[in-house]
């Protein structure tokens, strides 16, 4: 008797072919990338945290969005965005969520969850970039530029 299981598949919106897709190289870049990505309507009123899935190249395949919450924070399960980063074969990744209140600090819980994430990722031999927190005026804080990954 054969047991049957569903197959989870991860799908590409937008037809981007895989050499036009944006290389990152700054974290600039990666807001410039992110901003243009973000639901504008939602930005300042409740967090999101979403991951960059990129190749070895530092080139975007893709963004998923892992979770969105409340006004102060969001749950981020780490089997679900390690499913979908192993799953898309990606090699590097970055972290991005909002801060609603536009404080661009991170706090004691968000740099927990980085170093938690990024313990994960050198397991996999992933690379975690960088880990950007931005506000609803268009500002933004980058784990990386500040010596914090």
């Amino acid at each position: 008797m054969r047991t049957q299981v569903n197959e989870i598949k991860i799908s590409y919106q937008g037809g981007v072919k895989s050499n036009a897709w944006k290389k990152v190289t700054t974290s600039q870049d990666a807001a410039q990338l992110i901003y243009g990505n973000w639901d504008y309507g939602t930005i300042g009123l409740q967090e999101c945290f979403k991951v960059v899935l990129m190749n070895n190249a530092n080139r975007v395949k893709g963004i998923y969005q892992i979770s969105q919450g409340g006004m102060t924070s969001t749950v981020v399960d780490l089997r679900i965005m390690f499913a979908v980063i192993l799953k898309s074969a990606s090699l590097a990744i970055l972290l991005t969520h909002n801060h609603p209140s536009g404080l661009l600090r991170p706090s004691q819980a968000d740099i927990q969850l980085t170093e938690k994430i990024g313990k994960a990722a050198e397991l996999f031999d992933i690379k975690l970039l960088d880990h950007l927190i931005l506000a609803p005026d268009g500002g933004f804080y980058s784990f990386s530029d500040d010596g914090l990954l």
